[in-house]
């Protein structure tokens, strides 16, 4: 009865940065949004967001976005939200009557952006669009002209065009060129593959680095020889290791020193998350995404009390990499030789490591129903992911300073 959940969903501006989160009603034990009660799913997610789970775990400095029903417009007391964190979204069904207007007025009034969320543009809808902050268009209930029209009718207004349900490369391609402001859609969290195409030489050499660092044979010194050899790498891991997360008692001055007190698979963790950050073209939150699915498989793992929880570690942080590669995990795998067991988990979830692996990807995706790890709880589950979701915040802002 104590287990909570909420959805979130990334929304990208034309840099492929994540803009914002879009906050979901999900409830246990399955992955149905469907309720009797719209306004007690709006106060569920609200109360989950800032009450229990809390924003910043959620969606860190980001925006969210948080669908309201008609009664949180019209009753004057209703919101009680930080406005600097928050978009509020009217949806498509609510009838844009007297009332509705004035609440979505005194809220714009109030310093709250306002969100249309599903719109098809009509002349008698006019009032709602000189209102709005951003207007999110559905991409797969228009035809590309009617997109076009709706694009050409709504630039007429000083607002943000959103679209949302992309799902393929084709469709990015066409709504970036159209001018939309910012993305939604699985496309960004499953990018669209190309098999047999030639990796860029970045990520080619990521990927080679990414291989040496996976040798389990590897020695401290061919470690170290790596991290020297990238000025970026031996700064970044000297900067980390001499903050106040290790509250060390002595300055560490040098790549050895840092193998040696440290130990050289937290070095080798560290190192290769600088490595995967440095993919170009590629959002930063894929590498978080990937940092949360890693640190949530290790913690699973040390939960079950299963052996080498490290390794489980690897199997989540690399069950991204074909979206950041943009090639399949097969190909990946022919350049990254990894152990059998990691490579059978990542590519058929197969094993313990599949297993914990396919639990992770479903929380991700909300399906609780198929979220369930060998004998642990659901909150058990749950604290795995907030506490991952929690170091991944942290890690990614080591890794973007400078």
């Amino acid at each position: 009865m104590d287990d909570i959940f909420i959805g979130r969903q990334p929304i990208y501006d034309r840099d492929l940065g994540v803009y914002a989160y879009e906050l979901l009603f999900r409830a246990a034990p399955d992955n149905s949004a469907r309720f009797s009660d719209g306004d007690q799913a709006t106060s569920n997610v609200i109360v989950n967001a800032f009450m229990e789970i809390g924003l910043d775990n959620i969606v860190g400095q980001r925006l969210a976005f948080i669908n309201l029903t008609r009664a949180f417009f019209v009753d004057q007391d209703n919101i009680c939200l930080p406005k600097e964190r928050v978009v509020l979204e009217l949806l498509e069904h609510i009838e844009p009557d007297a009332d509705v207007i004035d609440g979505i007025k005194r809220l714009s009034a109030q310093g709250y952006a306002i969100a249309l969320d599903d719109f098809v543009y009509q002349e008698d809808l006019q009032p709602l669009v000189q209102l709005a902050d951003i207007v999110k268009v559905d991409i797969m209930a228009l035809q590309r002209d009617e997109i076009r029209s709706q694009v050409h009718q709504l630039r007429r207004h000083p607002l943000k065009l959103l679209a949302e349900k992309v799902e393929t490369r084709d469709e990015f391609d066409f709504c970036l060129e159209l001018g939309f402001d910012y993305f939604q859609g699985y496309f960004f969290a499953q990018p669209q593959v190309i098999r047999g195409q030639r990796l860029p030489n970045n990520r080619l050499a990521i990927l080679h680095l990414l291989s040496r660092l996976q040798n389990p044979d590897i020695k401290p010194a061919e470690l170290e020889e790596l991290i020297v050899q990238d000025v970026t790498f031996s700064y970044r891991i000297l900067r980390y290791v001499n903050s106040a997360a290790f509250s060390l008692a002595r300055k560490i001055e040098s790549v050895h020193q840092a193998v040696v007190i440290l130990g050289q698979q937290t070095i080798k963790t560290w190192t290769t998350l600088l490595a995967m950050s440095q993919v170009d073209n590629k959002p930063t939150e894929l590498v978080v995404t990937a940092m949360v699915r890693g640190k949530m498989a290790e913690a699973l793992a040390k939960a079950l009390k299963a052996p080498h929880p490290e390794s489980f570690f690897t199997v989540g942080l690399f069950s991204a990499l074909d979206a950041l590669m943009d090639n399949t995990m097969q190909e990946i795998l022919t350049q990254l030789p990894l152990a059998e067991h990691i490579s059978s988990a990542l590519l058929y979830h197969k094993g313990i490591h599949g297993q914990v692996l396919a639990s992770v990807l479903a929380y991700e995706r909300g399906t609780w129903e198929q979220a369930v790890c060998d004998r642990l709880t659901p909150s058990q589950v749950r604290d795995c992911y907030l506490s991952a979701l929690r170091w991944a915040g942290d890690v990614s802002q080591q890794l973007v300073k400078k």
